[in-house]
């Protein structure tokens, strides 16, 4: 991490309290200004209540589970409201429905999350488990003994062994390695996959592996407390009666692995949660997608019309009882109490709160909960997402975020490992002017390499990496025939590197490089002959086509930031000085002054020109496909990369992010304040014109208006701009007073990339597009240093990939491949959208249709609070009679199949835009719902005011009517949802009729004989089905009613279809046009650039282990390389 853009991201901590929530952490933990830690003496250390390496993210055990899940849920405002309504069923005087029908809804609901909860948190467990009871071996009453991670405590000393993870965090006292040295891969930390070295202290490295010295080990540390800067540690060693200071390069952090190291000993300083690793995940913040929060809204909005038409019938109460009810009450039972026609209107106003309490409907969220698992279900189980190389399906672990995949606006990638293979691959060389690598074919035209074409046979060399593929057999040739220089470039290769070896067995070599693309470059020039075996801190020994030659090392130039290349000066065995340099070719000459043309001369004599390399990190299969893909769905994809700014470029071309035909690419570098300002100023008034003020920061615009009117607008809609930003840069223009702007810029521009950049900038960026913006937003990555992003985004993705999986274990969803976001998003996020969509508009319709009937009801029988419906029906309406049709929908709709989703990626734009489901689509439908509740009540009402039986008597009586009223609500709720059905499947059909069979078998039943005589009290009303429905003029009165609630919607969505046609309307149609032809395919075609050259040669390059090399430090003494020499011998 950047030191000075760390310092300057710290100004920004207030304004972003949910980016910077690991800070609070340090807050909670302020009371510990120092730690003390005495080795072997857990007396001691236990004064001070240090956490243990227990890891645990669950959140219930067996006897708190019940308890804290109950609470949680009745914060629930839903769950809490039904809880207070089934306390007043219980009160006789407001309750005309039994208790029954709200507390089987409410037990369903409460039990199913419940089980829901319970299972999230087994896995949680689960995993805990897994890595609690790790082993390590840890030193206990001067003996070795295994441990569970768990029982490691602060103060213990731990033997690692190679290819190890780090249990907790460390200060190194001892290794198997010269001087104390140790390697550490750090990928779960901050994504790196080279080594890191780490050496002990003089006096601990004495100690060896000698069991008894270190029981008698009593050092005690003094240090910072625990923290989550990565890169930092203070703190002293205090040993007879001596202090050593002790850094960041001395501690072994949990969470690394072993390298190249066969053993080594150390102390144990943080554990468990109070590790740098833990200290570093964060507060894991609970996402909640656009969606979630209107129904939030709406459900208030639905909850205050509840109240306003309690208060309008408990007015018509209290009017009726003084007009017309007072008649009445010598008739009735009463006691004096309620003979008060203002009090009577009191508890007509709670009764009715009741009898319409369906209109908030508590089934909702429980219904929700279970599409969005069914949905990932569907992504988990799609074989297209499946990685057969690694055996990696897919995995939705959230279950909350599924239709905010269908509204991704803004998506922020990391590059390396995400958006390349983070491989580094010889592709190419060129040697003396001669290019290497292409293939032609037998009339000389040159050919595509694919896996299908045959690589070089390298059965000649016996050290050769079987891994290694290239595809030009001329290269090969020149080495057998001996060409000079082309010996000399690989010579070049296999000498000027700072790459350790390691030689498991004989002839099987690992180099351990610092960077990938080091270790590619030396790889290369081991296949072809020129093999690095083994150094010392004054050799270097390769194996020449076979032979063994042996260079006198004199000096080696490592690659810094600054030099940006690598120089090695040698004695060959002929007693001849090389010095032989790598780097970009823009670097090599450019460090000579123009001016000095003699100099510059001679050095071009002598220092002679082998070769060129081309090293490339490959694009994972389809990145340029899938962004130009989703570029066309209008999503805007930036690059959040800490690689230099060469390299994020070059990859940004590879991508067809950046193109030569592009109007310009901005590049914003400046190292203050104003200079950032001044270039961020500069770049908008290019692109909108400087007279164009009117479009400034404070300017806020819904996202439906179109700047179609405006020609600035428009040229900017036809221009392409890129915008290229640094980290220092970005890190000043992160401040409040710039932030705007460059918001502002940033999205007037195609392509956005910025380098880098650390991964608490990344969250930053995040952080500011989601508060200006108010867009969606998906952050991609597969490091640990992209983990805060993807935490600070509305939608994380995390690449299984070669830096670990601390990005996997962090985000909302994973898979092995970048392509794979196309699908995730244009296919699996479009559906779900559409899918919850049309289920909340239909639900809300059923609901408001169903309920409302006792609203115009209440008009009618002097405001009693009496039901029209039986309440067996009002208990299972919501939860058998309509429950599965709607959930069938949720669950399989489609409005186009996924080859169209793919094929049309403008069919995304509804979603970025809400159009489906949104405040007015809401009263849409919730107006649909009282229309229908109006039609269901007064056409019975009205057709049976002078109707008559077949046999002459009136059908007058409440439960025949009541009878019809549920016939005609279930059957219209039923060929309404099969209108809004686009993708009909077995299921649906099977749901749909079947729950009508249900509802007609459920209803005969209720009326049956049989059932009144066991049930008398509970099912009254014997023979009403049979005595209703073998009448006429009932199914006149229900087919009439279905015809006037179901036409004028039909005719609405013809007349809308055939006149203002939406995208999906146009190619749904020409998806049945061409159903019998087949799906075709989309052919996205990648345009490739005609490039200028771009030298991008070790920009992922890191110092190396030069210095350390010459010193002599790591090697082993003389005696011991003899001796392990001749004994391989």
């Amino acid at each position: 991490m950047d030191g000075a853009c760390f310092r300057e991201t710290l100004r920004t901590r207030r304004r972003w309290p949910d980016v910077m929530a690991i800070w609070k952490k340090d807050i909670r933990i302020a009371l510990e200004e120092e730690r003390h830690v005495r080795a072997n003496d857990r007396d001691y250390n236990e004064r001070f209540s240090y956490a243990d390496n227990r890891i645990k993210t669950a959140k219930y055990n067996v006897f708190t589970f019940l308890p804290i899940n109950l609470f949680e849920q009745f914060q629930r405002f839903a769950n809490a409201y039904f809880l207070v309504l089934l306390i007043l069923q219980l009160i006789p005087e407001i309750s005309s429905l039994s208790w029954f029908t709200t507390i089987v809804p409410l037990v369903l609901v409460l039990a199913i999350t419940a089980v829901k909860d319970a299972t999230d948190d087994y896995f949680r467990h689960k995993s805990d488990q897994q890595v609690n009871t790790r082993q390590s071996q840890v030193l206990i009453k001067g003996k070795l003994q295994n441990e569970k991670w768990m029982n490691v405590r602060v103060g213990d000393i731990i033997k690692l062994e190679n290819n190890q993870f780090v249990a907790a965090d460390l200060l190194l006292l001892s290794s198997s390695e010269p001087y104390g040295l140790c390697y550490i891969e750090t990928a779960e930390l901050d994504g790196e996959t080279n080594l890191k070295v780490r050496q002990a202290l003089t006096v601990t490295s004495d100690l060896g592996d000698d069991v008894a010295k270190l029981a008698d080990f009593s050092g005690e540390v003094i240090c910072e407390p625990p923290n989550n800067k990565l890169d930092k540690f203070t703190g002293t060693l205090c040993w007879k009666d001596n202090k050593y200071s002790l850094d960041n390069e001395k501690m072994l952090l949990r969470g690394c692995v072993l390298r190249n190291t066969e053993w080594c000993f150390g102390l144990v300083i943080f554990a468990g949660l109070q590790t740098k690793l833990m200290q570093n995940c964060g507060r894991t913040k609970f996402k909640r997608t656009s969606i979630d929060k209107l129904m939030n809204t709406l459900v208030l909005w639905i909850f205050g019309f509840l109240i306003c038409m309690g208060i309008i019938l408990a007015i018509g109460n209290t009017i009726w009882e003084q007009k017309v009810g007072s008649d009445f009450w010598e008739y009735l039972q009463w006691k004096e109490l309620t003979i008060n026609a203002v009090f009577s209107g009191f508890l007509t106003f709670w009764s009715y709160i009741i009898i319409l309490n369906t209109v908030v409907p508590i089934s909702l969220y429980v219904s929700v909960e279970v599409l969005r698992l069914g949905h990932s279900y569907f992504i988990n189980w799609d074989r297209r997402m499946y990685y057969s190389r690694k055996a990696t399906p897919a995995e939705a672990r959230t279950t909350t975020l599924n239709e905010e995949l269908g509204q991704v606006e803004f998506i922020f990638s990391d590059k390396t490992g995400t958006l390349t293979q983070n491989i580094m691959v010889f592709n190419k060389c060129s040697i003396n002017g001669k290019t290497y690598g292409d293939v032609y074919d037998e009339f000389g035209h040159k050919v595509d390499i694919t896996e299908k074409t045959p690589c070089v046979d390298f059965s000649f060399n016996p050290l050769m990496d079987r891994k290694f593929r290239f595809h030009d057999s001329s290269l090969v040739e020149a080495i057998k025939l001996e060409e000079p220089l082309v010996q000399e470039f690989f010579r070049l290769l296999a000498l000027c590197h700072t790459i350790m070896p390691e030689e498991r067995n004989e002839g099987e070599l690992v180099y351990q490089a610092q960077s990938p693309d080091e270790g590619a470059l030396v790889t290369a020039a081991r296949n072809f002959g020129f093999v690095f075996r083994s150094r010392t801190p004054e050799t270097i020994t390769l194996y020449e086509m076979g032979q063994a030659v042996t260079y006198q090392l004199l000096a080696i130039l490592d690659f810094n930031n600054v030099r940006k290349r690598m120089s090695v000066i040698v004695r060959n065995p002929k007693g001849q000085l090389k010095l032989y340099s790598k780097g970009a070719d823009t670097i090599l000459f450019d460090r000579l002054d123009p001016s000095n043309e003699e100099l510059m001369f001679t050095t071009s004599e002598h220092l002679n020109l082998l070769g060129a390399t081309a090293i490339e990190d490959k694009l994972q299969e389809g990145v340029p496909e899938t962004i130009a893909c989703l570029t066309l769905a209008n999503i805007k994809i930036w690059v959040l990369t800490g690689d230099k700014l060469e390299t994020a470029m070059n990859i940004g071309y590879s991508c067809n992010m950046l193109r030569d035909d592009m109007n310009t690419v901005f590049i914003i570098s400046g190292h203050t304040m104003l200079e950032v300002q001044q270039e961020l100023r500069t770049a908008k008034e290019k692109i909108m014109g400087p007279s164009k003020d009117k479009f400034s920061s404070g300017l806020d615009m819904e996202k439906t208006e179109l700047y179609s009117s405006d020609s600035v607008f428009e040229e900017t809609i036809i221009a392409e701009y890129a915008l290229i930003i640094n980290g220092h840069s970005l890190a000043h223009a992160l401040e409040a007073d710039l932030e705007q702007i460059l918001v502002d810029v940033a999205c007037l521009c195609k392509t956005v990339i910025c380098c880098r950049v650390t991964p608490l900038q990344k969250a930053l960026v995040v952080e500011l597009i989601k508060r200006h913006k108010r867009a969606v937003t998906l952050a991609i990555g597969d490091g640990a240093n992209d983990v805060s992003m993807i935490k600070t985004a509305h939608i994380g993705v995390g690449i299984s990939g070669q830096e670990g999986m601390q990005a996997v274990l962090a985000s909302d969803y994973s898979f092995a491949q970048f392509r794979y976001l196309q699908r995730l998003l244009l296919v699996h996020g479009r559906w779900s959208y559409h899918r919850m969509c049309n289920f909340l508009c239909y639900f809300f319709y059923k609901n408001f249709a169903f309920t409302l009937v006792h609203f115009w009801y209440g008009f009618l029988c002097g405001f009693s609070a009496q039901t029209v419906y039986d309440q067996w029906f009002i208990t299972l309406f919501n939860i058998v009679y309509t429950s599965l049709p709607v959930l069938a929908m949720g669950l399989f709709d489609q409005d186009v199949n996924e080859q169209y989703s793919l094929r049309f990626p403008n069919l995304y734009r509804p979603g970025q835009l809400n159009q489906l489901f949104n405040k007015r689509k809401f009263f849409t439908c919730t107006l649909q719902g009282v229309c229908t509740s109006f039609i269901l009540f007064f056409i019975p009402y009205g057709a049976f005011m002078t109707a008559v039986r077949d046999d002459g008597a009136h059908i007058s009586d409440q439960q025949t009517f009541a009878v019809t009223i549920a016939t005609s609500l279930v059957i219209v709720v039923s060929v309404q949802i099969g209108l809004d059905t686009n993708y009909w499947t077995a299921v649906n059909h099977f749901f749909i009729w079947g729950s009508l069979a249900v509802y007609f078998a459920i209803l005969f039943a209720m009326h049956s004989d049989g059932i009144f005589t066991i049930f008398p009290n509970q099912f009254p009303f014997i023979g009403t089905a049979r005595n209703s429905l073998n009448q006429k003029i009932v199914w006149l009165v229900i087919l009439l009613t279905t015809v006037v609630c179901i036409m004028p919607m039909v005719a609405v969505r013809f007349i809308k279809a055939d006149l203002y046609p939406t995208q999906t309307d146009k190619v749904r149609l020409l998806q049945q046009a061409t159903r019998k032809q087949g799906p075709q395919e989309q052919n996205l075609r990648r345009v490739r650039r005609t490039s200028s050259r771009r030298s991008a040669y070790a920009f992922a390059h890191q110092q190396g282990y030069g210095e350390l090399i010459t010193s002599g430090k790591n090697m082993k003494k003389e005696e011991e390389l003899a001796l392990v020499f001749n004994m391989r011998k």
